[in-house]
C-alpha cells in the first residue's frame, strides 16, 4: 500500500458508520471553533493549525495522535470544511499510518445535515 493509498475521503454517511464502529474521531480545528459549534461526541480535541493556518508543531502533533491511535488502528480527521485535514491525514499517512480517513467536507456539513453536536465545548 502506498502512503497515498493511506488517506481515504468520506462524507458524513461513512464518517456515521465508523463512528459506531469505534473508530477515533480527531478534531484538528481550534478551540475558539469548537467553542463556537461544538464538536462530534467522543471526538478528540488536537489543533494542528492555528490562525493563519499554519501548521503548530506537527512533528508533537503526531507524536500526541500516536498517544491516542496506534499506528495500525484507523484514524479520523475533521476540521470545518474539510481543507486542513488533506496536510494533516498526509503528514499520518508519512508517519505510518495505514488508515486515515479525512471528512472531507468537515463539521460544516455534519451541523448543516443536522447532526448530533456534543456541545460540552461551547463557550
Amino acid at each position: 500500500m502506498t502512503k497515498d493509498s493511506a488517506v481515504i475521503n468520506i462524507d458524513n454517511r461513512i464518517l456515521r458508520d465508523l463512528l459506531e464502529k469505534g473508530v477515533t474521531v480527531i478534531d484538528i480545528r481550534r478551540k475558539e471553533e469548537w467553542k463556537e459549534t461544538g464538536t462530534i461526541a467522543g471526538s478528540h480535541l488536537l489543533t494542528l493549525f492555528d490562525a493563519n493556518k499554519q501548521m503548530i508543531e506537527p512533528e508533537g502533533w503526531i507524536e500526541e495522535v500516536k498517544k491516542l491511535v496506534p499506528l495500525d488502528n484507523p484514524v479520523i480527521l475533521v476540521c470545518r470544511l474539510g481543507n486542513r485535514t488533506i496536510p494533516a491525514c498526509q503528514l499520518l499517512a508519512d508517519a505510518g499510518y495505514s488508515k486515515v480517513y479525512n471528512v472531507t467536507a468537515g463539521m460544516a456539513a455534519w451541523i448543516s445535515e443536522g447532526l448530533p453536536v456534543d456541545e460540552s465545548s461551547l463557550g
